[in-house]
């Protein structure tokens, strides 16, 4: 009877890490504080140009700050010089991942241009269609977020 409940146990581990291995390896759980693509955070774009220039701008691979775990890239020194005195104030929230997915307990990857800043923070999105809906319950899904934030992190 014991190793019957020995190998059942074992059984149920095993079951229960795979499926934990599968969703990792889907994207359901980021195993990074920033989302970074094409070997940067937020794929690249510039974080102070969203509040700057009100729009995202690539940044240059020569201006940079190795911050968070992640480089991050900055179309002029000014910008990257203002990061570096506040990267919290400048840093989209949720790590660069989609603020939509974060408040459903899953993360997902983002699309430069579906941005929005919210009392001085940057909120990034999967895609436009999905900012839509983000934007239709904004409020709620932003605390949402912040209560699975960094829960969603394995």
């Amino acid at each position: 009877m014991k190793k019957w409940l020995l190998r059942g146990a074992l059984g149920i581990t095993v079951l229960l890490f795979g499926g934990f291995m599968l969703l990792k390896s889907i994207g359901m759980f980021a195993t990074r504080a920033v989302y970074v693509s094409d070997g940067a955070a937020i794929g690249g774009y510039d974080p102070v140009a969203y509040f700057v220039d009100s729009k995202p701008v690539k940044g240059s691979k020569e201006i940079f700050e190795d911050w968070n775990g992640a480089r991050w890239l900055f179309v002029s020194t000014e910008n990257r010089d203002r990061f570096r005195n506040a990267p919290e104030q400048y840093a989209p929230q949720f790590g660069g991942y989609c603020a939509y997915a974060v408040s459903h307990e899953y993360t997902a990857k983002t699309d430069p241009a579906a941005f929005t800043i919210v009392d001085d923070k940057l909120y990034l999105n999967y895609d436009l269609d999905t900012q839509k809906e983000w934007l239709a319950q904004r409020d709620t899904f932003i605390t949402d977020g912040h209560r699975n934030w960094p829960k969603v992190l394995w």
